[in-house]
């Protein structure tokens, strides 16, 4: 019997061996699963770390860019508001003043541009009597003149033929628009240097 008993003891001892065998390499195979996951975690973490940061840097540049393109706007903004003050006070200007010279010369200008015998001029209602002096004064420049009538302009002179089919706007109004489309380039310059 201690035959038996001696086989049965290395049958144990075998299936023991066997046993802490594959228990080793269980625990070596789940040890190494268990890196395997938390390197995969980490990386999955790092991931998902570099994907928020990247879409906060986008939101924080979007945000930037449409900060900057609100600043630009209200700075365009302002310079038109100050431009437009400007323009505004000139027309104003303009329109107060009146003297039978310049008077004078915007209709002669204006006839002599028209290159016809007989005109119709329009002058601004409250030049008309600084006009119908003018005439008084310059029989030439009134026998050309065969129809004067006023209307809403700030000062100057509108020549026309009498067919109606040629005609000169000499008005404050025209020669400032032409004027401000020269000048306000440089007047911006000017006024906003370094903004």
């Amino acid at each position: 019997m201690e035959g038996m008993e001696k086989i049965r003891e290395a049958i144990l001892d075998k299936v023991k061996g066997d046993a802490e065998n594959l228990i080793k390499e269980a625990e070596e195979k789940a040890r190494q699963e268990i890196e395997k996951a938390e390197k995969e975690k980490e990386r999955k973490f790092e991931g998902e770390k570099h994907k928020m940061l990247r879409e906060a840097e986008g939101e924080a540049a979007r945000i930037s860019a449409q900060a900057s393109i609100k600043a630009r706007q209200e700075l365009l903004n302002a310079k038109a508001s100050v431009i437009d003050e400007i323009v505004s006070r000139v027309k104003d200007a303009v329109s107060r003043t009146s003297n039978d010279e310049g008077l004078l010369n915007l209709t002669s200008e204006a006839i002599s541009a028209l290159g016809v015998d007989k005109v119709r001029v329009y002058v601004s209602t409250k030049d008309m009597a600084t006009a119908q002096r003018i005439l008084k004064g310059d029989k030439e420049l009134a026998g050309r003149i065969a129809e004067l009538k006023g209307f809403d302009c700030a000062g100057g002179v509108v020549a026309e033929s009498m067919d109606g089919k040629v005609r000169i706007d000499n008005t404050h109004d025209s020669r400032l628009e032409m004027l401000l489309a020269k000048a306000l380039p440089d007047i911006s310059k000017e006024l906003f240097q370094g903004s």
